[in-house]
């Protein structure tokens, strides 16, 4: 596809590390996707993605930012959240049985999303979930 007719259109967000900007990013992700069928799930992804970032790693604490991308074709709807880092272990979706407190998170997103792709790198980490609109049939979450 020449990228003078992609279809596909990027918007992106930097947000302070504060608990508050998690409903920021909802409303930000809600206006958006407004009268998309994905709206919903993307919403609730974007609020875990950003409300990790902000509780297990830099971009919580103090003069900490997280940053997000919201990539959307006719095919696809992707949410990036990328972090500050500052912790030794990488987000990793956990089937944790139903009695547990923590580590559900990236499950809930994993159950959502078609697809998630967690990278990392040397300044933080890149948590991306993948939404597609017409999904091969038995083609569900990872």
């Amino acid at each position: 596809m020449h990228e003078y007719t992609s279809t596909a259109r990027v918007w992106g967000l930097s947000c302070p590390g504060f608990p508050e900007e998690v409903s920021r990013v909802r409303r930000w992700t809600r206006d958006i996707l407004r009268g998309s069928p994905l709206a919903e799930d993307a919403e609730l992804i974007v609020s875990e993605l950003s409300a990790n970032a902000i509780l297990h790693t830099a971009s919580g604490q103090d003069c900490g930012t997280f940053h997000l991308a919201l990539a959307v074709s006719p095919q696809a709807v992707a949410l990036s959240v990328t972090d500050s880092g500052g912790t030794t272990t990488a987000p990793k979706v956990e089937h944790q049985d139903q009695d547990a407190e923590h580590g559900r998170g990236l499950g809930m997103v994993s159950a959502l999303a078609h697809r998630v792709i967690v990278h990392t790198s040397q300044t933080g980490h890149t948590v991306t979930a993948e939404l597609f609109t017409n999904p091969r049939p038995g083609a569900h979450p990872c």
